[in-house]
Parts: structure tokens; C-alpha cells; sequence
């Protein structure tokens, strides 16, 4: 038997102690961020997925009078089995209302069919399979920060609009590469391009050489990586040595983040279009947000990352409206109420469980064009959410409802 990852217990964040009228059920709010800590997806997760949910916690201090919060975390080895075992032992011993981040989509879908089970509430702010609000939609999984339809859906009708119509893929094989792969070609497609083709790669992969070579000989325009993390700084990192882009050939990392630009360098990603939905300069707001982040973590806040802050705050916020940590009032407060912070302005949590935002078409800077450290990205276009996500309709659950 596999051996359940180690729990990095964070602190009690605070306790309040004046009584909430009306209040029912127990006073204690419990969350567990569940992560990876050590593996591929550390740097756009990982401790700092944990340093957002405290955030978060410590700017509701105050407002959940009768209730104490806790904070604790673990490390899924990005592993089903494992995740999922952490998960039952958290709803099973530990009291966890309420589980956030989760990066790997088949860890979350796992996770996400035991919450049901045993009605607590899954937060996924890294997950980003479409199919975790279409065909494996649960009532108790809010997908909060992105998922792989708006991804690509923004990216990838940007590039085709600018006459880069055929495709070649390199696409991590599990549930969020093939997702990611499905998105980006129906999105492709629908604007007048084509798929010439596909190389699938296990996730972890360290040498890309035989994928890069089929995508070069494939003669597309676009060399789309539908991978993230480790996984596509290291195609990315290979196909500079290969000179593809040199060649001609443009690169798009269909899910990518300031910690893969701060890994790679300006040098390597200037002029890449992306699809985003938060970058930490954008305004006023994320950028008090991003430097609060930089002090305590001492790196730039990843889309996930701030993804975590806004579905925790949001969470306890839903909570002290509703006098309850119980689960679905605590939903149903959450999904009544407009998400407002430095994340999503009028953020709509609609009925199969996805959060509606604006994304944004970013392109990396040159280094001549940043003016420092985690300076990365020019904001070329908002794209309403209504225009970025998929349309509700393909949730099993509510098409039984009537």
C-alpha cells in the first residue's frame, strides 16, 4: 500500500469569539489545500498555493465572528491514488469542509467524486479539464480559475486569426493534455484551421527530442504544447535547441505562467502569445495583491495561486453570510453572490460548477521591454467570460434536473 503524502500543517490563522446569530452546526471552518510540493507543478502551486488560502484567511480576520479557521495542506505526489487517499482520511477524520487547488485533473476528478459522496465542497483553482463542469460536473466542485476550453479557446482563436492555421500538438498523456488537445482543436477548427497531427508524451517527460522532430517535419505553422509545468518548460526549453522557432515554426504553450517565464527567460519566450486569466501587473488591485504575495513567498503570484486567494475568500466570506459552514448553504451563498477581488470583477459561478471571468490574450516581453523581475507580459485584449468559456449545456446532471 502506497504511502499517503506528508501534511504540512499550516496555523490556526485565527479564532474569533463573539457568536454569529442564527449560526448552525459546529464553529470550526476547516481547509485543506491539497497540492504538489515537490514535483512538476510546484513552482505555479505548491507552498504558494498555501501562502494564498492563509492570505486569504487573515483578510477575513474579523468578519467570522464565532467561527475558527484552520489551514492545513499535503502533498498528492501528483498521484490519483494518493490524492485521493488524503482527501477521504481529510473528510473521514479530520473534519475538512473544504478542499482547494488540487493541479492534475485526475486527482481532482477523483477527489471531487469522494466530496459528493460525503458533501463537502472542492475548490479548484488548477484542475483544468472542460470535462470537471461537462460530463463529470458534480453539485459540490466549484472550477475556479480556468479550464482548458477557455485556454484554448482564447489562444487559439488569436493565432488563427492572425493566418497561423495549421497545427501540430505535443500533448502530455493523461486526462488535462488530452482535454487540452480536444479545446484547442475544436477552437482551431471553428476559426478555419486543422490539426495536421499529434505526439503524446508521459507526463514527467525529460527528453522531447523524438516529439519535437515529428512536430518540425509535420510543416505546421503552430507547435501547440498541450502540457504544463515541468512538462512544457522542458519542450520549450528543447525546441530553442532545436531552432523551431528559428525556423519559422511559431511555439504556443497552451498553459503557461510567469514562473515558466521566470524559468525559461525572456530570451527564450519573448513574443509568445498566452491566454490568461490573472497576471499580477494588471491593475492596481492585483498588483497591491502580487507585491503582498512577494513579501511573504518571495516570488510572483501564479494564475493558481491567486486562483486559490480568491475561491478561499470568496468561501469564507459565503460562510459568514450564511451563518453555516454547512455545505450547501455555503454553495448556495457562493453561487448567489458576484465574485468581486483582485481576481475577477462580477464573477458569476454558474450551475455546473464553472466560475465565469474575463481572460486575458497576453504576449511576452522581449527583455528590452521589461523593466524588472516578474515584468513579463503586455495585456493585449479582454475577453469576456461569456466569450471565453464553453456554453453551459453539456453537465449530465442538469440535463436529468427537468
Amino acid at each position: 500500500m502506497k504511502k499517503i503524502g506528508h501534511f504540512l500543517a499550516a496555523s490556526i490563522i485565527f479564532s474569533a469569539m463573539s457568536p454569529v446569530q442564527g449560526h448552525a452546526g459546529d464553529t470550526e471552518v476547516k481547509l485543506g489545500v491539497l497540492t504538489d510540493m515537490s514535483g512538476i507543478f510546484s513552482d505555479a502551486n505548491g507552498k504558494g498555493s498555501l501562502v494564498a488560502a492563509q492570505m486569504a484567511v487573515d483578510d477575513m480576520a474579523g468578519q467570522l465572528a464565532g467561527f475558527s479557521v484552520h489551514v492545513v495542506s499535503a502533498d498528492h505526489q501528483n498521484k490519483p491514488d494518493i490524492g485521493a487517499g488524503i482527501a477521504r482520511k481529510w473528510f473521514d477524520e479530520d473534519g475538512i469542509d473544504v478542499v482547494l487547488d488540487i493541479p492534475v485533473s485526475p486527482i481532482a476528478l477523483a477527489v471531487q467524486s469522494i466530496a459528493e459522496e460525503k458533501d463537502k465542497i472542492v475548490l479548484l483553482s488548477s484542475a483544468g479539464s472542460s470535462d470537471i463542469t461537462g460530463k463529470a460536473c458534480s453539485k459540490n466542485t466549484i472550477q475556479w480559475t480556468y479550464n482548458t476550453f477557455a485556454l484554448s479557446n482564447v489562444a487559439g482563436r488569436a493565432m488563427v486569426e492572425r493566418g497561423e492555421k495549421a497545427w501540430f500538438f505535443i500533448t502530455t498523456d493523461y486526462a488535462f493534455g488530452h482535454a487540452l488537445e480536444r479545446d484547442a482543436t475544436a477552437a482551431i477548427e471553428a476559426g478555419g484551421g486543422k490539426s495536421l497531427g499529434h505526439a503524446l508524451n508521459p507526463i514527467a517527460t525529460p527528453d522531447f527530442s523524438s516529439y519535437l522532430l515529428s512536430a518540425q517535419a509535420s510543416g505546421a505553422n503552430v507547435i501547440a504544447l498541450a502540457s504544463s509545468g515541468g512538462d512544457m518548460q522542458s519542450a520549450v526549453k528543447q525546441a530553442a535547441e532545436f531552432g523551431i522557432q528559428a525556423g519559422g515554426q511559431k511555439l504556443l504553450g497552451l498553459l503557461f505562467d510567469v514562473t515558466d517565464i521566470k524559468a525559461l527567460g525572456l530570451d527564450v519566450t519573448k513574443g509568445m502569445l498566452l491566454a490568461t486569466p490573472f497576471y499580477w501587473d494588471r491593475d492596481d488591485e492585483s498588483r497591491a495583491f502580487g507585491q503582498r504575495f512577494m513579501k511573504i513567498h518571495g516570488r510572483a503570484p501564479t494564475m493558481h495561486q491567486a486562483g486559490v486567494y480568491s475561491a478561499t475568500l470568496h468561501y469564507l466570506k459565503s460562510v459568514a453570510a450564511a451563518g453555516t459552514d454547512e455545505t450547501q448553504a455555503v454553495l448556495e451563498k457562493m453561487r448567489e453572490t458576484p465574485v468581486n477581488d483582485m481576481f475577477a470583477r462580477n464573477g458569476t459561478i454558474r450551475e455546473d460548477g464553472q466560475m465565469i471571468h474575463d481572460f486575458y490574450l497576453v504576449e511576452v516581453k522581449s527583455p528590452s521591454e521589461s523593466k524588472g523581475e516578474w515584468d513579463y507580459y503586455k495585456v493585449l485584449s479582454t475577453v469576456p467570460g461569456e466569450q471565453a468559456f464553453q456554453p453551459l449545456g453539456s453537465c449530465p446532471r442538469l440535463a436529468n434536473k427537468g
